[in-house]
């Protein structure tokens, strides 16, 4: 699934009448020419479509009311070429419902020193232009990202692009279908929350089915469609014996080729985009769902173990934002720590659910018991995460609003071979140190279930919290226990009152 096809960012150049057709002619041309620069970015996902250029209050609220209609536009791009009154831009930012980002540049790099006149400064009014345009998002309180620079340098494109990805996130979940298999596991309460909510905040909908449902559809998958599957793990993957063909164990396999099969379908034909299961609410399934729903992860689906489904749209979201970058996007799990000799890390895994796209390795396709849920043994993925930067998300319903909380780490290799564990996993190091990401991530009440990104970096994560309007508690290299305790209360000071002021 590839988020970005057929979508576009539209750019937006403000002026006004008062220059004359000239003057807004050389707008015109020097706006397109930004745009071909953009356009052209290897780090911009997406195209970046220009429109004529702005002059008035009705032309500014058509373009928004068309950019909120159309389903290619994921967010626009807001660039004030000469002096553009902001009053004019007021219905329009009001009507606005895509993701915002003003862009403050100008056509030229260098100054002409020696030849500078009142034209050149008439056309070339962007560095007071945009202070009038920021001005009137501030006070509208609008959710926006700023970047600041040249059009042709790469800091700039990257920063956009990472606003890109951030605004694909919010389309994928504005539009997202999840399915629920059951119910979350009793008596666990941060995989609890509020469906209509999330729906409201977010967009994503959130509905159960029976397993049941889903069982009669895998039940009901022809044996050629398992044959090919299998085939394919068989190219794909390093085969435990007992699971090749002739193993002791081959109908194991196909059996989890069978889940495999009949999710696909039951997901496709209800276009779902995430998914949840719960150990304990299995139905007629012979197996709990593992390597299904690694391969669906692997595929951009979200999912989270437990009936967590905050994590399962989260999933989803991300690996969105993250899709074409290298690393990988994974549900995941804080298990247990090492706490020294040497540097203090965390081993995080699951029951059995890893997405594959963080394997450092060629996959093992193994089979071994799970210990809990009393079903025949689930055939699994088994692999440790490549090294390299990344995040850690969780997300939680605080009651009167969804929290994010993020930590900086860095994946690296245990430090031997996991040979006893039979399930996929990572270890990295949080920033600043594990006490005190461990300290603030208890204080700030982030759960236990996450979304482990080697893909993305932090930056992506804030602007699509900034976007979404969502509290983002991010833990780095500069946190303290201090420094979070201070943010939380300032935090819950602001959301009241800007729930209030909304």
């Amino acid at each position: 699934m590839n988020p970005f096809h057929g979508r576009e960012i539209w750019f937006l150049t403000g002026s006004q009448g008062l220059y004359g057709e000239d003057t807004l002619a050389q707008v015109a041309a020097q706006s397109q020419q930004v745009v071909a620069q953009l356009d052209g970015a290897a780090d911009i996902p997406v195209r970046v479509v220009w429109r004529p250029v702005l002059t008035d209050a009705a032309g500014i609220k058509a373009v928004m009311v068309a950019a909120n209609a159309d389903d290619h536009c994921i967010g626009v791009i807001a660039w004030m070429h000469t002096f553009s009154p902001a009053k004019m831009w007021i219905s329009g930012l009001e009507t606005l419902q895509k993701p915002l980002l003003h862009l403050h540049t100008q056509a030229h790099r260098s100054l002409p020193w020696g030849t500078i006149d009142m034209d050149f400064m008439n056309l070339n009014q962007a560095a007071h232009g945009d202070r009038e345009f920021g001005y009137v998002q501030t006070r509208l309180g609008v959710a926006r990202t700023t970047v600041a620079g040249h059009a042709s340098e790469p800091r700039t494109a990257e920063r956009i692009g990472s606003w890109a990805r951030a605004a694909i996130a919010v389309a994928t979940m504005r539009s997202l279908r999840l399915a629920r298999f059951g119910d979350n596991m009793r008596d666990v309460a941060v995989t609890e929350g509020d469906k209509v909510e999330a729906e409201r905040h977010f967009g994503v909908s959130v509905n159960t089915y029976g397993v049941n449902d889903l069982v009669k559809v895998v039940d009901a998958v022809p044996e050629p469609a398992i044959d090919d599957l299998v085939a394919e793990y068989d190219e794909l993957y390093a085969v435990a014996p007992a699971l090749q063909a002739g193993g002791d164990r081959r109908d194991d396999l196909r059996y989890g080729a069978r889940i495999e099969a009949g999710l696909r379908q039951f997901l496709g034909d209800g276009g779902f985009g995430a998914f949840t299961t719960n150990f304990e609410d299995l139905g007629g399934l012979r197996q709990l769902p593992g390597l299904a729903v690694q391969r669906l992860m692997a595929d951009g689906y979200g999912f989270g173990g437990e009936g967590d489904w905050k994590t399962s749209m989260l999933l989803a979201t991300l690996k969105a934002a993250s899709h074409g970058l290298p690393g990988g996007t994974s549900f995941m799990e804080d298990y247990t720590y090492h706490l020294g000799p040497g540097p203090q890390r965390i081993l995080g895994a699951h029951m059995l659910e890893v997405c594959p796209s963080i394997a450092g390795d060629t996959p093992t396709l193994e089979i071994h018991p799970l210990g809990i849920g009393g079903r025949e043994d689930p055939v699994r993925l088994k692999f440790s995460a490549a090294s390299g930067p990344g995040v850690v998300v969780g997300i939680c319903d605080m009651g009167d609003r969804f929290r994010l909380v993020g930590n900086v780490v860095n994946v690296i290799q245990p430090d031997a071979g996991l040979t006893a564990l039979p399930v996929a996993s990572a270890v990295w190091e949080p920033a600043p140190d594990l006490p005190t990401s461990a300290e603030c991530w208890l204080m700030a009440g982030g759960p236990h279930h996450t979304v482990l990104s080697t893909a993305l970096d932090a930056s992506t994560v804030e602007q699509f919290a900034e976007l979404t309007r969502t509290e983002l508690v991010l833990i780095d290299a500069a946190s303290t226990p201090s420094s979070i305790r201070r943010e939380l209360r300032w935090n819950a000071a602001y959301q009241l009152l800007a729930g209030g002021l909304r």
